[in-house]
């Protein structure tokens, strides 16, 4: 059910996070290109305080092992955390603060959540999956360590990315799931 006829405001309205995913992939050439509509996102004195992380293969099998000491969890000999198997391709999404004296830090984190959020929106577009999961150990030690963060850096999730399944493509085009109504989020400042 299209809800309008410009398609980035149908690409937003119809968007929606799917927690399963196919094999396939979007390469890092095509991520490069998806980038071009990502860096416009708002960003106070254009400091850039993001960077992603692409995670493949046994990257993930790394941040397994990171999320399972960060959880104290200890498994069989063999047993793996299959969490970050969920997608073949997991891009995590760093806030990477500048010092600036007329942008603090949570600005900063702001606008990396927003480059999160239309990078998740431009794969969207181009008919991938996504689904943007943290979870309590997202910035436990052993974690920030498996991606290299500096201490000053905070990891704000990870998008899994994937292809569609035609059965399940054909489903979300053909919703009639109503949006939530928009003027429960309207309101005027008190007099």
């Amino acid at each position: 059910m299209r809800y309008f006829s410009d398609p980035v405001l149908e690409a937003m309205a119809s968007r929606r996070s799917l927690s399963k995913v196919g094999p396939k992939t979007p390469d890092d050439d095509e991520l490069a290109h998806l980038l071009a509509a990502v860096t416009p996102v708002a960003d106070h004195k254009a400091l850039r305080p993001w960077r992603l992380i692409t995670l493949r293969g046994e990257a993930r099998g790394k941040l397994g092992k990171a999320l399972d000491a960060a959880a104290g969890t200890v498994r069989e000999p063999g047993e793996i955390n299959t969490k970050p198997f969920r997608a073949e391709l997991l891009i995590a999404i760093i806030a990477s603060p500048k010092p600036h004296p007329k942008v603090p830090e949570w600005e900063q984190r702001a606008t990396a959540a927003g480059v999160g959020h239309l990078l998740e929106l431009a794969l969207w577009q181009c008919g991938w999956g996504v689904m943007w999961r943290t979870g309590l150990y997202a910035n436990a030690p052993e974690v920030k360590d498996a991606h290299g963060l500096a201490d000053s850096e905070h990891l704000m999730g990870w998008l899994y990315v994937g292809d569609i399944e035609d059965s399940l493509r054909v489903r979300l085009q053909n919703s009639r799931r109503p949006g939530l109504d928009p003027q429960q989020f309207l309101g005027r400042m008190p007099t």
